[in-house]
């Protein structure tokens, strides 16, 4: 079973900008489909950026051109870069496989960012 590590997340003020990553264990990380998700409060869970294990990568509407995912495979590592922060991005940010949820690793803690007004 994979274990993912998220790191990186804070309190920032609108507009700024933090980096979050992810650490996977597992030897077979490079061949899966990676994602960023966010949980606010009472909010389900949903993707905000996916990257293939070529590198291809998508994002939600409400990040496009903010947030950057990006991947290495020789560290095993994801990382997200977000920038122009607004305070609707507060959320706990949690990485997975790119996948439908029942093919979902176990979910790490995840990592709180809050954006403050």
């Amino acid at each position: 079973q994979v274990q993912l590590v998220e790191s990186g997340g804070g309190l920032v003020q609108f507009g700024g900008s933090l980096r979050l990553s992810c650490a996977a264990s597992g030897s077979r990380f490079s061949f899966y489909a990676m994602g960023w998700y966010r949980q606010a409060p009472g909010k389900q869970r949903e993707l905000v950026a996916g990257i293939t294990s070529g590198g291809s990568t998508q994002y939600a509407d409400s990040v496009k051109d903010r947030f950057t995912i990006s991947r290495d495979n020789t560290k095993n590592m994801v990382y997200l870069q977000m920038n122009s922060l607004k305070p609707e991005d507060t959320a706990v940010y949690y990485c997975n496989r790119d996948a439908p949820s029942g093919l979902a690793w176990r979910w790490g803690q995840g990592t709180q960012v809050t954006v403050s007004s």
